[in-house]
């Protein structure tokens, strides 16, 4: 089974799109995982060593997707 990575930050867009990619996601084909940055901020460094630059993200098999613009990975750091 293939893994899916949902990243975000808990802003509306990010659970708006959330809650389609759960909806639309084939749980067949894909293990889903929804990492939100307020509950663990430790898995910022492993988003962007993967390539997200921005969330909401999703990131399937490696490949990263950006979906809409939610926040950028500075302003999930606080920085």
């Amino acid at each position: 089974m293939k893994n899916a990575v949902f990243y975000h930050a808990g802003c509306p867009v990010c659970v708006a799109a959330e809650d389609m990619v759960a909806k639309a996601i084939d749980r067949s084909q894909y293990n889903l995982e929804v990492v939100h940055f307020a509950q663990s901020p430790d898995r910022i460094a492993g988003a962007e060593a993967v390539g997200v630059k921005s969330v909401p993200a999703m990131v399937l098999d490696d490949q990263v997707f950006h979906i809409n613009f939610g926040a950028s990975m500075a302003d999930v750091k606080g920085s």
